[in-house]
């Protein structure tokens, strides 16, 4: 059943759109203080549909999830208490307290962890607020994190070129049925614990 190639050519084709990269702003901004998508599945194709645009979109989409992430450091700071109760009941929960964990152990390398690793950095940005983290180490931490991640697909994206933006629309579908059993999986695991 292919639901997979349909969807990979619509995203190729929002990829190419002249607006595209106001939309990989805002997606990377969002993502980094409250939306759940993370901006990689919106980079990779564009850089794929316009490799000569990679590093550009790139550095958009680390300064944009930087300042993302200040917004929320300040939900954390400033606003802790009046999201803890939803906090609580979501599914951010464990990462978040993940996040207050690790920052007592390894206190700004955490940061840097959360934005290069695929961990829900929005969880970690909230809790660096709410722990009152410093601010410079933590726009740094999460400049260096997040710039490596998405400079990293881009030089991927850009590396491949055409011949994988074929091979990906060749196996898309396998990928992603692949992709649906693997979350299963886990799901199951992860329910049997």
């Amino acid at each position: 059943m292919k639901i997979f190639s349909p969807l990979y050519a619509r995203a190729m084709t929002w990829a190419r759109h002249p607006h595209a990269p106001w939309y990989l702003g805002g997606l990377s901004f969002a993502e980094s203080s409250f939306f759940p998508v993370p901006p990689d599945v919106m980079l990779a194709p564009m850089c794929l549909a316009r490799p000569e645009r990679a590093w550009r979109l790139a550095l958009l989409t680390t300064l944009t999830s930087v300042a993302g992430g200040l917004l929320g450091y300040l939900i954390g700071y400033f606003a802790i208490d009046a999201i803890l109760p939803w906090l609580q009941q979501s599914h951010y929960w464990g990462a978040y307290q993940r996040a207050v964990e690790w920052f007592g152990e390894w206190g700004i390398l955490a940061i840097f962890i959360a934005g290069f690793s695929p961990i829900p950095y929005k969880a970690f940005t909230i809790a660096a607020g709410a722990l009152s983290m410093a601010l410079l180490p933590f726009a740094l931490a999460s400049l260096v994190g997040r710039g490596l991640r998405f400079f990293l697909v881009a030089a991927l994206m850009r590396w491949g070129g055409a011949r994988m933006e074929a091979a990906l629309h060749r196996y898309v579908d396998r990928l992603g049925w692949a992709t649906v059993a693997a979350v299963v999986v886990f799901a199951l695991w992860y329910s049997a614990r």
